[in-house]
């Protein structure tokens, strides 16, 4: 039986993230992503050109994924201090997708993965500062909360809850 060629490339790409963070940029080899996806080698290559490609073009993806869970989670949180709280709590909940936004951040040495990586945090601190007033006051406690945020995100994987994001958010305002 031969292999499929038909499967996405979004599917690929959730495939090559899962193995990024089960074993870093070495576990994402032609060979690896073809037994996870099913695709021969020679067909990846075809697709994605080199090993780095592949890995870039996933990582891309993964920015693309965030953006639209973005775009809901801001369409769902209210303009109000527990909106801010349930923005941070929906890409909390869409982080989840491998840990996709701690593998997407790993990888700033690459100057469009940063531009992206800087452009939706800049939109993060602009949606929480909108639900948070938009003063300057507004501001600068959406920048202390989005840091927050992820020191706790980047953290909760040793174990550690830490403080409650809600708590924060009632700090802040």
């Amino acid at each position: 039986m031969s292999r499929s060629k038909l499967i996405p490339d979004p599917v690929v790409f959730v495939s090559i993230r899962a193995l990024l963070v089960l074993s870093g940029e070495r576990g994402a080899s032609f060979g690896a992503v073809a037994r996870a996806t099913g695709l021969a080698a020679p067909t990846l290559v075809q697709r994605y050109g080199s090993q780095e490609g592949m890995v870039r073009a996933a990582l891309l993806d993964g920015w693309d994924v965030l953006e639209q869970a973005t775009d809901a989670a801001e369409g769902l949180s209210d303009l109000s201090v527990k909106g801010a709280h349930m923005l941070l709590k929906a890409l909390a909940d869409v982080s989840g997708d491998g840990s996709v936004l701690p593998l997407l951040v790993r990888h700033l040495d690459d100057p469009t993965l940063r531009q992206r990586a800087m452009a939706w945090r800049t939109r993060v601190e602009q949606a929480l500062a909108l639900r948070l007033g938009g003063s300057a006051k507004g501001r600068e406690a959406a920048a202390l909360l989005f840091a927050a945020w992820q020191g706790q995100m980047l953290w909760q994987d040793a174990g550690d809850k830490g403080f409650k994001l809600k708590d924060a958010v009632k700090r802040l305002t």
